[in-house]
């Protein structure tokens, strides 16, 4: 079981069964936090306020494969093929639904609470993108997008369109949003959430997944770092038993669901942010969001 190695985080001195991630994960999913309607109520005010600031900075690494083809797909200087949501108000009303109920899951696993607010603060920044993806997959919430044509580099200056890296920062946050999402990334993400659905991916299959998502030993700056290593391998070794109990028949599962967490890396928290957030937010920064539901700042 896993235990608090070196590190002086809160709750350490609870009992063993308090800090175990089986119970804890399988614990959370049925907890209803009492400020669910706080955080309910703070992203409601950041969906209705106007803002300014960047997209969030943080970002997961994505397969050296996958960006070579974005790469190709979208860095050239002539027409790039990106999209767009259809129904931007229905589907980002769903994503944020499941924003509230995935931080609330983070803040009813025991164990997470027991790390320092630094450590918290890290992996949810670090994992809020992939956690709110796993939620979509579970939710089955799906999605349409359009092609569009992004200008290139030579229509942007004859038309005075803003160059691409500044659209962020840009007083007309109308034209980064028609700009639209990398085709590369959206097929990425719509590619995971398939996986998972032709998987038939189990509510406790989902939250062993979740849990080895949010406890991620390779962000930099951890404090309790040897713990959170032992959280995510318990977190494996978890869902590994869950599937040979359940799924006895099936000895490729597992190595199959570990296929499709290992998807999670191509999929980045700015893709995130702009595809589900930025049509109805504008250029929002999820740091500031997350703040707000998380600690209520």
């Amino acid at each position: 079981m896993a235990t608090l190695e070196g590190c002086h985080c809160r709750g350490a001195a609870g009992g063993r069964n308090n800090s175990s991630i089986l119970y804890s994960i399988l614990k959370s999913d049925k907890l209803v936090s009492s400020d669910e309607h706080q955080q309910q109520h703070a992203l409601h005010h950041l969906v209705h306020k106007t803002t300014t600031s960047s997209t969030s900075t943080s970002s997961s690494s994505a397969p050296t494969a996958l960006l070579e083809l974005r790469q190709q797909a979208c860095s050239c200087n002539s027409t790039r093929r990106r999209g767009i949501l259809r129904a931007p108000q229905v589907t980002c009303k769903a994503a944020s639904a499941v924003l509230v109920k995935t931080i609330r899951f983070v803040k009813n696993v025991p164990c997470f609470r027991e790390l320092p607010e630094d450590d918290q603060l890290v992996l949810v920044r670090s994992g809020w993108a992939a956690l709110l993806v796993l939620g979509l997959a579970h939710d089955r919430v799906d999605f349409e997008t359009t092609e569009t044509v992004e200008p290139s580099m030579l229509q942007r200056i004859l038309t005075g369109l803003p160059d691409r890296q500044n659209e962020v920062t840009t007083a007309e946050p109308s034209r980064a949003v028609a700009a639209g999402v990398c085709l590369v990334d959206i097929q990425a993400i719509k590619a995971f959430l398939k996986k998972c659905w032709t998987l038939d991916i189990s509510t406790k299959e989902y939250a062993y997944l979740k849990g080895a998502v949010l406890f991620n030993p390779d962000v930099e700056g951890l404090r309790c770092l040897h713990y959170i290593q032992s959280l995510r391998r318990e977190s494996h070794q978890a869902l590994n038993e869950h599937v040979k109990l359940i799924h006895r028949e099936n000895s490729t599962r597992f190595a199959k669901l570990l296929i499709a967490l290992s998807m999670l890396r191509a999929i980045s928290p700015p893709v995130v942010a702009q595809l589900f957030f930025k049509p109805v937010i504008g250029a929002v920064n999820m740091e500031e969001v997350l703040l707000e539901m998380f600690y209520g700042k």
